[in-house]
């Protein structure tokens, strides 16, 4: 999070400084059910509301147009009341009796009580009416803390400033910000974007906000003149076209804005696969025709005329691991003997979609997801973008290889025990493993389904930002998905406070360096010298027991657990490997074969559960919690101890493989999340350049936190990037 303000507007007691990156709005008890409290006997808006709407308008325009993130707050209640605030209660309990609550006319109880079991989605002022991409909570009372989920996302946005306005002043823009200021969020309440339906309580409570006890004050018209984002400057603009020509958000959000097509994007991205293809045909295994993604981005253009308007993905390109479903495109999982057309498509497909991003196409994967050097794949082994002999890494080699070539913005592969991670390090990005269950796996064939996540990859001008604001966007509860985590249950508890002191300070461990010492000597000096920087923006370098991280990589094929790839086919995974064995990529039959070949029972199966739980539960109470005496915030790894060649790869496919994993595999098995990035470069003897990455990984839930700090990280690699240049 930054902490320095970008900009400052006049206040009360006094100007009131915030960072746009991590700055939100708050609007609150504009949409939901019709409340009578907010409406007059026409039902028509109480007049203390009408004066108003035009200033929620301008409030909310200036905040859509910077692409600064918009929360949206509704009082609503569920028949269960047990999650209401204890002053609601009492007016409540009449409608636990289910029989009341079905007569409930309009979601609203005669006393004005607003309900949830059969609530509409009725805006109650149009001209505000939500985006469909805008965060909606529900709130059973009248602060947006209680019993909601504000808190976890304000901290998964990375949201340090608020801005608030809404109904009614008295009522839930007080108590909201009274209990925000108290969890460390500095507030701001824009006075005359706040309405009420009695003028007295809200000039008591504007008088009381405007001492400073609980945030700032400010109108409107100041804050609107002073709270304009600058677009970022972009060096490799041309003036003459609006667009660079680079694929990251910004610049893509930069040109779309300054005038450029979502079209000419396409045709120019188009233009980049034909001469990639031209060199190799190993990275998509299908990709859809031009002539229909002109057309979605056309329509697109249509629909979404007004850039105010526009989703926060509109015209941004993008690509999908073949494991991926996306209806009527076949999903072949780089295994022909599984290649299947679904009629329905994948979760993250679907919500990518819905925020204005284009599918380009599939990309290739070492067979069914089972490896991490990208030379198991009956559609040909792609390479490093910075060098053709050495491999492009796995199991989500095409999405790397599809991202490194700049040939889309962005792609999602999957993550089982480092695939997201290791192709990410060998071309030159970012790689992005969330916390499991904080992205549906809906629409995903699996490989271990216990361990898999969806995994992102972002180009390193977007780098970590870019990554961070996708993952944001698609992450949430799927009911669908048995292994997705409900809201309240990803976010560590020491997350009390958004801005406490200690949240600018952090300690980190790495390895042994005994562990260390069987990377590639130039592996080691890049590694240590990223250790360096981290300690040069105020990391403290813990010492931490490796044995958990040790036993766990082991668990994930020396144990039980690769059983669970069988587990994944169609039918006994026995039955079905000795049926289609033959079709099968020589490599992934050697693996499969030597599982069965195990004999494992029942008993060892259970043993290595047990295991796993308590390794995970020794890392996130010992390790990686600040709060214990020798606990860290973030664990730094080379993401893999060498790079080898595509020859070396095809001589050795097993062994080469375990060691890619050395300090991949624990990941998953951990419950850790991770993201994997560029951390300098070095030079073969013949001159090229090839590329060094290193990973920061923290507890389950730690996402923000991590990306936080790994942004941090990537500025000191520019920098340091930049002195050499």
């Amino acid at each position: 999070m930054s902490s320095i303000a970008d900009f400052t507007v006049p206040a009360k007691p006094s100007e009131y400084s915030f960072p746009a990156s991590s700055t939100a709005l708050i609007m609150i008890d504009l949409h939901g059910s019709r409340n009578p409290l907010f409406l007059d006997d026409l039902g028509s808006l109480h007049p203390g509301i009408k004066p108003n709407i035009s200033k929620y308008t301008i409030l909310l325009k200036t905040f859509r147009e910077q692409n600064i993130p918009v929360f949206h707050i509704r009082e609503s209640h569920s028949r269960v009341i047990s999650g209401n605030t204890p002053s609601k209660l009492p007016e409540q309990s009449e409608i636990q009796n289910p029989e009341q609550h079905e007569n409930v006319r309009e979601n609203t109880l005669e006393g004005g009580q607003a309900l949830s079991g059969k609530r509409n989605e009725y805006h109650l002022i149009d001209k505000c009416a939500l985006k469909p991409w805008e965060m909606v909570l529900d709130m059973p009372g009248k602060e947006a803390l209680w019993s909601a989920a504000l808190h976890e996302q304000l901290i998964i946005w990375g949201i340090t400033h608020l801005i608030i306005g809404g109904i009614t002043t008295q009522g839930c823009a007080v108590v909201t910000s009274r209990e925000v200021n108290d969890r460390g969020f500095e507030c701001c309440v824009i006075v005359d974007s706040i309405a009420d339906y009695n003028e007295a309580p809200r000039t008591s409570s504007l008088e009381h906000w405007s001492r400073g006890l609980v945030g700032s004050v400010a109108n409107l018209e100041g804050f609107v003149s002073q709270a304009h984002v600058p677009v970022p400057v972009n060096k490799h603009v041309s003036t003459t076209s609006g667009w660079s020509g680079s694929l990251d958000l910004v610049s893509l959000r930069q040109a779309y804005k300054s005038g450029v097509s979502p079209v000419t994007v396409i045709i120019d991205v188009y233009k980049r696969i034909e001469t990639h293809l031209s060199k190799t045909s190993s990275t998509f295994i299908a990709t859809v025709p031009q002539a229909a993604t002109i057309s979605t981005a056309q329509d697109l253009l249509n629909k979404y005329p007004d850039h105010a308007s526009r989703p926060p993905l509109f015209g941004v390109p993008f690509s999908l691991k073949d494991n991926i479903d996306v209806a009527g495109m076949a999903t072949t999982i780089g295994c022909p003997p599984l290649a299947h057309i679904p009629r329905i498509s994948a979760k993250i497909y679907t919500k990518l979609i819905s925020l204005g991003a284009i599918f380009i196409g599939k990309t290739n994967m070492d067979q069914l997801a089972t490896g991490m050097t990208g030379c198991r794949s009956p559609y040909g082994i792609p390479a490093s973008v910075f060098n053709p002999l050495y491999i492009a890494g796995g199991s989500s080699s095409g999405a790397a290889v599809s991202v490194g070539e700049e040939l889309v913005s962005f792609a999602i592969g999957t993550d089982t025990a480092g695939s997201g991670r290791v192709p990410a390090g060998f071309n030159g990005v970012v790689g992005w493993k969330p916390t499991k269950g904080t992205v549906s796996l809906s629409g995903v064939s699996k490989a271990c389904e216990s361990l898999d996540c969806i995994a992102f990859m972002t180009a390193r001008r977007g780098g970590v930002s870019d990554a961070r604001e996708i993952w944001r966007y698609v992450r949430g509860y799927d009911p669908e998905d048995v292994y997705s985590k409900p809201p309240n249950t990803c976010l560590p508890l020491r997350y009390l406070s958004a801005t406490r002191p200690s949240a600018r300070k952090f300690q980190f461990a790495i390895p042994p360096q005994s562990v260390i010492a069987k990377c590639a000597p130039v592996f080691c000096q890049l590694f240590y010298e990223s250790v360096a920087k981290l300690q040069a923006a105020g990391g403290e370098l813990m010492e931490v027991d490796w044995t958990p991280f040790e036993e766990a990589g082991r668990l994930l094929y020396e144990g039980t657990l690769v059983n669970e790839r069988l587990a994944a086919m169609p039918f006994s995974g026995k039955d079905w490997y000795e049926t289609n064995k033959d079709n099968l990529h020589p490599v992934t039959r050697e693996v499969f074969g030597g599982v069965l070949k195990r004999v494992n029972t029942a008993e060892d199966v259970f043993r290595d559960l047990k295991k796993i739980k308590i390794l995970t539960r020794t890392v996130h109470d010992t390790i990686f919690n600040p709060f214990h005496a020798t606990g860290i915030d973030i664990l730094i790894v080379p993401t893999t101890p060498n790079h080898p060649t595509i020859e070396e790869v095809l001589k050795d496919p097993i062994s080469l493989n375990s060691d890619l994993g050395t300090f991949a595999h624990f990941g998953n098995v951990l419950d850790l999340c991770a993201v994997a990035m560029p951390a300098g470069t070095y030079e073969l003897d013949d001159g090229r350049q090839m590329p060094f990455s290193v990973t920061l990984l923290a507890g389950s839930g730690d996402d923000a936190r991590l990306l936080e700090l790994a942004a941090g990280f990537e500025k000191s690699v520019d920098v340091a990037a930049g002195a050499l240049e």
